[in-house]
């Protein structure tokens, strides 16, 4: 191996390193605070903050009275929030601003009495909290095949998981128009997530090989794999330097490195030092 090639952007977007520099603020003015489910979807970071104090749980009852707790970047649903509320726990509201314009736009859809349709995985966090934002009055498509779920219908709102794929987005759109009279879409995808497509699109290009690092129960993530493994070069996906088989490097002269949106910039430094290290 003679090069590696970073993908330019990767890594921490936007709306994870405000979460993460939130958290990072209130774990060490103020103390201990509850993340209702992983704060980011990356457990090597969660693992970090976690010996400063954060606590990951897995339901509000578990949580003490009057305890801070952080909303994760995904967001919850309104209901979910009230629930909170009454709970007299203290919110600190660490949704992605991205995610709460996808909220706010399945709000108008609903309002203005259209069917919604959320692009997506239906077993997200942010899409179980904008479902849950509708009371379940939405359908989840994930592929062009599901598409046949959407009866037809005089008007039809579409809005994205922040996370799509964006050519996967524009493809089920098309689909979708052939079965409505009327259509409103919303391209909530994010900005960040579109370039760092777009980067990992552009970076197949040169190299002999992949590395996608980030967690596994990271949608983004998983998406930029899917994105280098259809570009048909060789690719792995691992969370951590330790992870990567040094077997995988044999032959390549150039290999690129893409993370995931909430993948923090220590990790992408440990595996450029752990591949510089075999060169």
């Amino acid at each position: 191996m003679k090069q590696i090639i970073v993908a330019d952007p990767t890594g921490f977007c936007f709306g994870v390193r405000r979460a993460i520099e939130t958290l990072e603020k209130i774990l060490s003015d103020e103390g201990p605070i509850y993340s209702l489910g992983m704060p980011i979807h990356n457990p090597q970071e969660v693992e970090r903050l976690a010996k400063k104090g954060l606590v990951v749980v897995d339901s509000p009852d578990m949580i003490p009275p009057l305890s801070r707790i952080f909303i994760r970047a995904h967001g919850i649903s309104s209901e979910l929030f009230s629930t909170l509320q009454k709970h007299s726990i203290h919110i600190v509201d660490g949704t992605c601003p991205f995610v709460k314009k996808a909220q706010e736009r399945i709000k108008l859809l609903a309002r203005e009495g259209y069917k919604i349709c959320i692009i997506g995985n239906g077993n997200h966090p942010e899409i179980k909290a904008l479902q849950g934002i509708v009371e379940g009055k939405a359908t989840v498509i994930e592929k062009k095949e599901d598409v046949t779920e959407i009866g037809k219908t005089a008007k039809l709102g579409v809005i994205s998981q922040t996370t799509q794929d964006s050519k996967v987005f524009a493809a089920i759109v098309s689909e979708l128009a052939l079965r409505t009279q009327e259509m409103r879409v919303y391209n909530t995808i994010c900005n960040a997530t579109r370039e760092r497509q777009d980067a990992t699109r552009k970076l197949a290009q040169f190299v002999d090989g992949i590395i996608v690092v980030g967690g596994r129960n990271s949608a983004n993530t998983g998406k930029l794999y899917d994105i280098a493994r259809f570009s048909g070069i060789d690719v792995v996906w691992i969370e951590h330097a330790e992870e990567l088989d040094r077997r995988w490097l044999s032959g390549k002269a150039r290999v690129g490195i893409t993370a995931g949106a909430s993948t923090p910039d220590w990790l992408i430094s440990q595996l450029k030092n752990t591949l510089s290290s075999r060169r």
